[in-house]
């Protein structure tokens, strides 16, 4: 009897490790983002008159990032104010500038996707990397900035 019951709870915690592993978020999240991505590629060569993400992309690094910052806050506010639909409307502003933001620094989706990937087998998907490593990179691209 206890054998049963030890191979029944076996057979469960299996069950249940294999639904965890499909509650990632959904892939059209990804295909969203890169859809987002190739759209802003696309506009940045639009005429600034007629493309707000053109217009973005003259402002420069610094109007981006600033415009990237404000997003980052309003969403901010809106969940401390416990808004649910303006912080998923805020959310995808955010994205918008993000993407813009990734574009002007020659950085990818897949870039971030791999860094989540690597994070994810080191860390977890949920967990940040450890002071002391990024205290180690930040030290690395200081020297090499110099």
């Amino acid at each position: 009897m206890k054998a049963d019951r030890t191979r029944l709870w076996d057979e469960l915690a299996s069950d249940c490790q294999r639904f965890v592993k499909t509650l990632h978020y959904p892939q059209e999240m990804d295909d969203s983002l890169q859809r987002l991505f190739d759209a802003v590629l696309a506009a940045r060569a639009r005429d600034p008159a007629l493309s707000r993400t053109s217009k973005l992309f003259q402002g420069g690094i610094e109007k981006i990032a600033k415009k990237l910052a404000e997003e980052a806050v309003e969403v901010g506010i809106d969940a401390v104010l416990m808004r649910r639909h303006r912080v998923v409307l805020e959310s995808a502003d955010l994205l918008y500038n993000l993407s813009v933001l990734w574009a002007a620094s020659g950085v990818t989706p897949g870039d971030v996707a791999r860094e989540l990937a690597r994070r994810e087998a080191l860390y977890g998907i949920a967990e940040k990397l450890p002071k002391a490593v990024r205290k180690t990179k930040k030290s690395a691209l200081r020297a090499a900035t110099g």
